[in-house]
C-alpha cells in the first residue's frame, strides 16, 4: 500500500495534522510500515498539489490540519472497492535470491534455505506471541493491528512450506530427478507451524 492512499485513507476518517496521521497509521497497522513526518508531510504536499486534500488551517498549537476534497473522498472511495494489483507489488527478494543461487556454480542453495528458515520461524515465534498478548475484545485499532500481525503470521508460514518444497526440489535436481514437488516439508518443523497457524485463526 503507498503512503498516499493510506493518508487519504485515515482523512476519510477525520480531518489531521501530520504527525497525527503518522500516529495513526504506524498504530492501525502494527507499527509495520514505520512512517517519518518529512514522508508524511512531502506525500500532503502531493495531495494538495492534485486536489485531493485541502488545508484547514491551524489548530491552537499551530499545526495545520488536512482534510479530504470531494476528489480525494471519490479517490479513497475508488481505492476500497479496487482490488491490490499483485503486479504493483515489490519483487520477492528472496524468491529472486534463491533462483539465482540455483543457477551460480559453487553456491550451497540448501545452506541458504536452512538459513532462511531458521529466521522465518524465529519471526512467526515472535509474531505469534504478539497476538497472543492481545485479550480480550479488540476496539477498530486494535482489531487494525491484530489483521495485520495474522497477515504476517500467515504468510511466515507460507514462506516456510515454500522452503520446505524449495529444499525437497533442489534435492531432487540434485540426484536427476527433475518434476513437480510430491513431498511439500519435513515433519521436523510441522508442529511450530501449525501451532501459529492455529493461533493465527483463533
Amino acid at each position: 500500500m503507498s503512503i498516499r492512499q493510506g493518508l487519504l485513507a485515515l482523512l476519510a476518517d477525520q480531518p489531521m495534522y501530520g504527525a497525527q496521521l503518522r500516529s495513526e497509521f504506524e498504530a492501525r497497522t502494527g507499527g509495520t510500515c514505520p512512517l517519518n513526518v518529512g514522508q508524511v508531510y512531502q506525500t500532503l504536499a502531493r495531495l494538495d498539489r492534485d486536489g485531493l486534500v485541502v488545508e484547514l488551517g491551524d489548530d491552537d498549537e499551530g499545526r495545520t490540519t488536512y482534510g479530504l476534497t470531494d476528489a480525494g473522498r471519490t479517490e479513497v472511495d475508488r481505492w476500497w472497492t479496487q482490488p491490490v494489483d499483485r503486479e504493483s507489488t515489490p519483487r520477492n527478494e528472496l524468491a529472486i535470491k534463491l533462483a539465482l543461487a540455483v543457477t551460480v556454480p559453487g553456491v550451497d542453495v540448501t545452506r541458504i534455505v536452512q538459513a532462511q528458515r531458521t529466521a522465518t520461524m524465529r519471526q512467526l515465534r515472535d509474531l505469534t506471541r504478539i497476538k497472543s498478548s492481545t485479550t480480550g475484545d479488540p476496539d477498530r485499532t486494535q482489531l487494525a493491528w491484530l489483521l495485520v500481525v495474522e497477515n504476517l503470521i500467515f504468510g511466515a508460514e507460507s514462506e516456510v512450506r515454500w522452503l520446505d518444497h524449495v529444499e525437497a526440489r533442489v534435492a531432487r535436481a540434485a540426484r536427476g530427478t527433475y518434476g513437480p514437488s510430491t513431498s511439500p516439508g519435513r515433519s521436523s518443523h510441522r508442529d511450530p507451524r501449525a501451532n501459529a497457524h492455529e493461533s493465527a485463526r483463533r
